[in-house]
């Protein structure tokens, strides 16, 4: 992977110390988006994780919300199916729902019945690896429409978070960030 590419991504990152609230340092991936050099990028390097990581995909699953910002581009240049797990309410038809603590809250996702079939093999991505309490309940998702879960995909880890570590599957990640907590964090 060159270093050029993965510096240009890294460079567009900006961060806002204590949003969305006291003692949490903000990684804001949004400039990639706004630059059409960086998304293209982002998807590049992605792919060639895809490709390299992991084998035979048949569906990526894209959390809410901004995994769906690169998931389904991701899904169409690996051609495979995308799938969006997203909140409570934002889904009609049967649903599997859990519920998962966030870095600073606690949330739920929601899946549609049917949209992985079973045995498919199965990659979930998203922005952000902070405490993978996200990537675990999207796991537990998968798990119970029969899927096989091969791997976590992520633009960014916040390595002081540990996440990497509660995650059973495969996990890559293009880079990583705050290697220790944030001064008056409450995770220092």
């Amino acid at each position: 992977m060159s270093d050029d590419r993965i510096n240009y991504l890294k460079n567009k990152l900006v961060q806002y110390p204590d949003f969305p609230k006291k003692g949490i340092l903000f990684e804001d991936i949004m400039p990639i988006f706004q630059d059409p050099r960086a998304f293209g990028i982002l998807i590049d390097l992605l792919l060639e994780a895809v490709e390299t990581e992991f084998n035979n995909i048949d569906v990526i699953v894209g959390l809410e919300a901004r995994g769906f910002l690169f998931g389904p581009t991701l899904a169409l240049r690996a051609n495979c199916a995308f799938v969006p797990v997203r909140k409570p309410n934002k889904l009609p038809g049967d649903l599997v729902v859990v519920s998962y603590n966030k870095e600073y809250s606690t949330d739920s996702f929601a899946i549609q019945k049917g949209t992985i079939k079973p045995g498919q093999r199965v990659l979930i991505v998203d922005d952000i690896l902070a405490t993978g309490g996200t990537a675990l309940a999207a796991d537990e998702l998968v798990t119970r429409l029969g899927g096989e879960l091969v791997g976590h995909l992520f633009l960014l880890e916040l390595t002081f978070l540990q996440g990497r570590k509660r995650l059973m599957a495969p996990t890559y990640t293009l880079l990583t960030g705050q290697d220790e907590a944030p001064d008056g964090s409450e995770f220092a």
